[in-house]
């Protein structure tokens, strides 16, 4: 399958059925995407501006611990 950006099997079958779920996000970020160009300089702003404007909106979490690694 070339040009497909999805992986396949080697007879050239798909290994996943198609998830109208999935084809719908992909869907909304071809069409957000498309917006900007394709240009993601263009589009990382436009998610700053969004993150800025609606700071309230934003969970952070304090980091976690480093944990301390199993030595031999």
């Amino acid at each position: 399958m070339p040009g497909n950006l999805y992986a396949g099997r080697i007879d050239g079958g798909l290994i996943m059925q198609v998830d109208q779920i999935v084809e719908q996000v992909r869907s909304a970020r071809r069409e957000y995407a498309a917006q900007f160009g394709f240009d993601l300089q263009a589009l990382a702003a436009d998610l700053r501006n969004r993150e800025q404007k609606h700071a309230g909106r934003i969970v952070s979490f304090p980091p976690k611990p480093a944990r301390r690694r199993k030595t031999a």
